[in-house]
């Protein structure tokens, strides 16, 4: 079963108080602060019966019931509970039968506190990734949304942006780094600002962008600094990730990153700890790190501008949004909301949504997805004056857009274009033995695409990557062959 509480004990379960003191102060230094005792071995079933925990470490050679007894009884009791297991005797075969017994690992007394750190923090780390699968299939087969308030300012009807969402509500418990990637204007600020909320952490959401911050500025930026670390530092100063504390580290334009900061990141990742400038004390964070970018990290890391080992500890959760012509289903509901938005931010009349408009803005390819969208439809409401939401300064916008030239749409490679230099065109094999002429190929392209365009000339001129004014001699030149 799913812990619904993020913030369980771990059990020490030892008959030697200072043991479990020894151990408890260990953890207690590594940020992993609820932690309760046991020592008489007889009260353990009765106190996981009352008290869900999140690990149970246990000792093998204790008076009245013996670690191995405990161990059968909470695997058959608590499955989803990894139990550790510590003893002073160095047997091999008592460690086969422990993890054939289904322990989680298996320690040598006495055990280092790097060690017993570590294996206590890889426990809570599997424990949490069954939980999130568990939480991911039980969401698949939900149509419903437990925490839909929260999603309220993403405006979508389309289908991949409600799976994304589902899949954030069952990793924004996570204590893992979260990445989201999408291109300029997707709203990714939302969706962390959507992630923080979720997860209900105590602390703050803390926002950075990281884009051209030198090493010496992203560390007294997060980390803070000591009193004479530089010239100028009169006094200590905390950075950001104290101001998070247990809450939400937003980094943005983590790509933009230089490599000495990525390693002091991964430091951070990995372990919790961090070293404020001038300092050689560690201190350490619970902050939840939520990193975004619009690079492609991936070819980042081919030119080795970006660190794998990093890129993988940042991508624990990743979400990849979908640019605007991905989800143009979204288009009718995002241009009235912005329209409603507008109109109430300029104390108008909000104007009627128009089929025309739907039609233009679908042949669009918006480099600057929802956020472009949304400076469209304010500067057009902006220039409203009773009637019908004038096209003119939409079609302005369209033909002024990068990649346009003097009204004329620019054809560009990529997914969906076709080079006339590639070998790989892959087209459909659709014509049979003879091939149509391209007279006849052109014709049904230009009758598809007015058809499309719902007879709008520069709507199918967009389609179809010409001017207007081609399409229209085009048009007439098949008029005067019928």
């Amino acid at each position: 079963m799913r812990d619904k509480n993020p913030d369980l004990p771990i059990l020490l379960v030892d008959d030697e108080e200072q043991a479990c003191n020894y151990y408890t102060t260990a953890l207690e230094t590594s940020l992993l602060n609820n932690v309760i005792h046991c020592t008489d071995s007889r009260q353990v079933m009765p106190l996981l019966e009352k008290s869900q925990v999140k690990v149970v470490v246990l000792d093998i050679i204790m008076p009245h019931i013996s670690g191995l007894e405990l161990l059968a009884q909470i695997v058959h009791s608590c499955p989803h509970v990894p139990v550790i297991m510590l003893t002073a005797v160095n047997e091999i075969e008592t460690a086969v039968r422990c993890m054939q017994s289904g322990a989680f690992d298996y320690m040598l007394k006495p055990v280092e506190k790097s060690r017993f750190v570590s294996g206590i923090k890889r426990a809570i780390e599997v424990r949490e990734l069954k939980e999130e699968n568990l939480a991911l299939k039980e969401s698949f087969f939900s149509d419903k949304l437990e925490h839909e308030e929260a999603f309220s300012e993403i405006i979508t009807n389309n289908s991949k942006m409600f799976s994304i969402f589902k899949y954030i509500e069952s990793v924004a418990n996570s204590p893992r780094p979260i990445l989201i990637s999408g291109e300029t204007g997707v709203g990714k600020e939302l969706f962390a600002r959507v992630i923080h909320k979720i997860s209900k952490r105590q602390g703050q959401l803390i926002s950075v962008n990281v884009a051209g911050l030198d090493d010496n500025v992203f560390s007294d930026t997060l980390f803070g600094h000591k009193k004479g670390a530089f010239t100028g530092a009169d006094s200590s100063r905390s950075g950001l990730i104290v101001q998070a504390g247990d809450g939400t580290l937003f980094l943005d334009e983590i790509g933009d990153l230089d490599e000495a900061s990525q390693v002091k990141l991964l430091r951070l990742l990995q372990e919790g700890e961090y070293y404020p400038l001038g300092s050689d004390i560690k201190k350490m964070t619970d902050a939840r790190i939520v990193a975004v970018t619009n690079h492609n990290l991936e070819a980042s890391m081919k030119e080795g501008k970006f660190r794998r080992d990093l890129f993988y500890r940042l991508s624990s959760h990743h979400i990849v949004i979908p640019p605007l012509r991905k989800r143009l289903d979204d288009l009718p509901v995002l241009v009235e909301h912005f329209i409603a938005e507008a109109a109430k931010s300029l104390k108008k009349e909000a104007p009627a949504l128009t089929e025309n408009l739907i039609r233009l803005l679908s042949a669009y390819h918006f480099p600057g997805n929802v956020r472009e969208l949304q400076g469209m439809v304010y500067d057009a409401v902006s220039l409203y004056e009773g009637g019908k939401l004038s096209l003119e300064s939409f079609k302005d916008a369209v033909s002024n857009s990068e990649g346009l030239s003097d009204g004329k749409p620019a054809i560009k490679s990529g997914p969906g274009r076709i080079s006339p230099h590639s070998d790989n065109l892959n087209l459909p094999e659709t014509f049979g033995e003879r091939f149509p002429p391209l007279r006849e190929v052109e014709e049904l392209l230009i009758r598809a695409a007015m058809k499309r365009a719902g007879g709008k000339q520069f709507i199918a001129a967009n389609l179809l990557g010409i001017s207007r004014p081609t399409l229209n001699k085009r048009l007439k030149q098949l008029e005067a062959e019928e």
